[in-house]
């Protein structure tokens, strides 16, 4: 398995694409009579959206792989480089031989998805790469149907950000540009991916049953007013957690009710959005009565720690003999310099727990990931995924 990556900040498309040719060609394991790669994707700003098919038809037509997906985002990530709402392009790919590679498009408005769904091949001992055009794709629709029929299918990837309108997003696939709906590719096989989610988020306060709800709204936790609960939970917090809090509060809805207990990254977490004078407070998810949260906190020294965990850690029974050969990062909008002090901090914390891999991605409108073996799209997140060589 091997993997390489190549970034350029030109404004001119022609010249973007020319230094990423060079600068993938001067790669240490680049060579004249190398094969293939089998997979590349392409992250591109809106600077070069008009040329993007022409450029993934010239990687196919040039002999240089045998698939493409890509998409526009907001923001770049390339090598060691954040690249913030400014020119940029980004390519990575990735040879190896006996990897499943399967392509698929998802029509606008969602479509036939299941049937979409059925024509995967091995769904559920799969990973799926999507992106997708958030103004005409029904995503949510796809990832309940996925996690109720295909359990074992895990989905990554993030919504298309080089946009703010229909229309203006480009999607990728084997040499096609798409202006709506979604692209994927399904990979499996003798193909080791690891999946990492990272909230950015610390539970704060004890753990909630939802009594009374409706909808996005929870009115009663533990049988009082939620609001009152609130109050009582901001209380007993630290003074830095309640300076915390003020400048945005969250909600963790627990995804395995069935544990004994619950800690970080247990939870699929969401913004508080609001509170009435009835007591209630919405969030910006649907909730049900029965149901355990507890109000979590985000600010950039809690993202850090937690990508930090999340990348070190090894699911259960997975082997930790392993070595990472590349990743491919998709980091919510919010995130960069909006949250952290000091710019390209994801990319920057990847390289340093994980080493030197090539590394692309973008900045998302909503990030998709795994957690607890169900499969969400989330928001202020960084959602990885490292593709890794067993040792030995």
């Amino acid at each position: 398995m091997k993997c390489v990556s190549a970034l350029s900040t030109a404004r001119s498309a022609s010249t973007a694409f020319h230094q990423i040719l060079e600068r993938l060609d001067a790669a240490p394991d680049a060579a004249e009579d190398a094969p293939p790669a089998d997979l590349t994707l392409i992250f591109s700003s809106r600077h070069h959206a008009p040329v993007l098919g022409k450029l993934s038809q010239a990687f196919l037509e040039s002999g240089r792989t045998r698939h493409v997906l890509g998409c526009t985002g907001e923001s770049i990530v390339g090598d060691d480089q954040e690249v913030e709402r400014r020119p940029a392009l980004a390519v990575w790919s990735l040879h190896h031989p006996g990897m499943e590679i399967q392509p698929v498009r998802f029509d606008p408005g969602g479509g036939p998805l299941r049937r979409a769904l059925e024509s995967l091949e091995k769904p559920d001992d799969s990973v799926m790469i999507l992106l997708a055009d958030p103004f005409t794709f029904a995503v949510h629709d796809l990832l309940k149907l996925a996690n109720e029929e295909h359990r074992g299918l895990r989905i990554v990837g993030g919504m298309a950000s080089g946009g703010s309108e229909p229309g203006a997003n480009r999607l990728l696939l084997d040499g096609e540009a798409f202006t709506d709906g979604a692209v994927a590719v399904r990979l499996s096989g003798p193909v080791s991916i690891r999946s990492v989610v990272s909230q950015g988020c610390r539970p704060v306060g004890r753990t909630l049953l939802v009594t009374k709800a409706e909808h996005n709204i929870i009115r009663e936790l533990g049988r009082r007013p939620a609001l009152e609960v609130l109050r009582e939970v901001l209380g007993d917090l630290p003074d830095d957690d309640v300076e915390k809090v003020r400048e945005g509060l969250h909600l963790g809805r627990v995804i395995n009710e069935y544990q004994e207990s619950f800690h970080r990254g247990d939870f699929l977490v969401h913004n508080v959005v609001g509170a009435d004078e009835t007591g209630a407070i919405q969030i910006s998810d649907l909730i049900r009565v029965g149901q355990t949260v507890q109000f979590h906190v985000r600010d950039a020294e809690t993202a850090d720690e937690d990508l930090r965990e999340a990348l070190a850690r090894r699911p259960d029974g997975e082997a930790a003999a392993s070595t990472p050969v590349g990743a491919l990062l998709f980091s919510c909008n919010g995130r960069g310099t909006r949250l952290f002090p000091t710019p390209n901090h994801d990319v920057g914390v990847i390289h340093e727990v994980l080493g030197p891999i090539p590394v692309a991605g973008f900045f998302a409108m909503g990030e998709l990931g795994p957690i607890g073996g169900q499969n969400f799209i989330h928001g202020f997140t960084a959602s990885v995924a490292v593709f890794e060589r067993p040792s030995g």
